[in-house]
């Protein structure tokens, strides 16, 4: 089968290598520190083709890339706490989908990018809950990043600064990171199907990017526990950076 057949009309050859490079980029932060993967990937991607597919494409690629992961997460997780914080997710994914239907393209990458803006920053000042764990906080935390995720698959920051704000290993708090996403992003296809997000060609788009995203997430968990942490999270954090400034709207005009 030629791979132009699975490229949506609209998409060029060129756009879609881009997409692919993106997104393996995208994998290695995924893979290695369990978040990341959406912050770089969005504001890129959704500046080279439309944000309704590349939203349905991003999910379909990290649910099936990330599953691998998810059985070791699940020994290694405190599954009551991530249940009570996916339950959130199941009020806020809804919303944000309906929000990622309701918008207009540009309207959408400005929300994207200044919102990726903004958790970069909260990422990067090392602010973390510190306080005592309630579950009315828990199902708050995990419906915000529901809503993330159902916009434009953000919702990693919110998730990362309270968990790694409590006093748990840093094994647990990305085994915590990886299962609670598993949930999401099987929450999330439902929610995209009823809305009619995942169509024949975001499935068939995914099937291009998805061995290089696939690529990037064993690449990036391979790297984990072997090279230092705080160097790689201050890359992907320069990723990101990028990633929402080459993404700005305004720049169409002179990047793109």
């Amino acid at each position: 089968m030629s791979l132009s057949v699975l490229i949506p009309e609209g998409v060029s050859a060129n756009a879609a290598i881009a997409v692919c490079v993106i997104a393996f980029i995208a994998g290695l932060a995924r893979g290695f520190s369990g978040f990341g993967s959406a912050l770089i990937f969005m504001p890129l991607a959704s500046s080279i083709i439309a944000p309704k597919l590349t939203a349905p494409v991003l999910l379909i690629i990290d649910f099936v890339a990330a599953a691998p992961l998810i059985p070791n997460a699940w020994k290694h997780a405190d599954r009551k706490g991530v249940a009570v914080m996916a339950a959130g997710s199941l009020i806020g994914i809804p919303l944000g989908t309906y929000a990622l239907t309701q918008l207009d393209p540009v309207t959408t990458r400005w929300i994207i990018t200044t919102f990726v803006i903004a958790l970069l920053v909260l990422l990067m000042s090392g602010w973390r809950y510190r306080g005592a764990e309630h579950p009315p906080l828990s199902v708050g935390v995990g419906a915000l990043s529901g809503f993330c995720s159902g916009l434009a698959q953000t919702g990693g920051p919110p998730i990362v600064a309270y968990w790694l704000g409590r006093p748990i290993s840093s094994v647990v708090a990305r085994a915590n990171i990886m299962l609670f996403f598993g949930l999401s992003d099987l929450f999330g296809a439902a929610s995209y199907a009823a809305a009619g997000l995942i169509t024949i060609d975001s499935v068939k788009f995914s099937l291009v990017v998805g061995p290089v995203y696939a690529l990037g997430v064993a690449l990036g968990a391979m790297m984990f526990g072997r090279a230092s942490e705080q160097l790689f999270r201050a890359m992907c954090y320069v990723l990101i950076a990028l990633a929402a400034i080459v993404g700005l709207p305004l720049l169409d005009g002179i990047i793109r």
